[in-house]
């Protein structure tokens, strides 16, 4: 397949743009209206599409990381995001992070996240973040980009394949956006049906290495 046919693809993301930069900026003007909840919601809006993998392969497990940096790291052990090798070798990965996602974002009926508050896409963690890095595990290869307020900062860059699948998405929220409760996350996530969901939270205070699990049965 090469790069036009790729950029032609329309599935969950419009794959004919990398970046939307007015998409980006309307969400960071307004984090109150993308962020209700603060990194509570941006932390459910990563996770959910765990869940959407979960549900599609039958069952799946993710672990939420609180960093002592102020980041947040969610790693699954899905497929891994969509990416393509177009004929020149070249990775191209579905535009996730940088454009809208089309099946929820500016659409009336999305469903609502675990919180109550509407299901908007990646694309408004990546925007409300001051950094975040996106690696990605599939059979074919293994890839990370980072991000910097939703904008791509470096290429996509190959890493060493170390036999697994998935996908991990660790980003540092903006500074004005209030910090998650474990236990708070450990009842919301309950909600996915598919999804086991193990929570750390390695922050300084009173939660150190506090590590809360929802596991699922088989």
């Amino acid at each position: 397949m090469d790069e036009a046919e790729i950029r032609s693809l329309t599935t969950t993301h419009d794959w004919a743009s990398a970046v939307d930069l007015a998409h980006l900026k309307g969400i960071r003007e307004d984090p109150r209206t993308f962020a209700p909840g603060g990194v509570r919601h941006l932390v459910l809006e990563v996770v959910a599409y765990a869940a959407d993998e979960a549900e599609h392969t039958g069952r799946g497990q993710c672990v939420v990381t609180l960093h002592p940096d102020g980041s947040v790291s969610v790693a699954d052990d899905g497929r891994g995001t969509d990416t393509r090798l177009d004929d020149h070798g070249r990775a191209i990965r579905k535009p996730v992070m940088a454009t809208k996602d089309l099946r929820f974002f500016d659409f009336p009926e999305a469903p609502p996240l675990p919180d109550g508050e509407p299901r908007r896409g990646m694309s408004v963690v990546a925007a409300l973040s001051d950094w975040l890095v996106h690696t990605n595990r599939r059979e074919g290869g293994a890839w990370t980009q980072r991000y910097e307020q939703g904008v791509p900062v470096t290429e996509l860059v190959p890493i060493e394949p170390d036999g697994t699948t998935g996908t991990t998405v660790r980003f540092r929220p903006d500074s004005a956006l209030s910090a998650p409760p474990v236990d708070d996350l450990a009842r919301l996530t309950t909600a996915w049906p598919s999804l086991s969901v193990r929570i750390q939270d390695h922050r300084p205070g009173p939660h150190v290495a506090v590590t809360a699990s929802v596991q699922k049965p088989h």
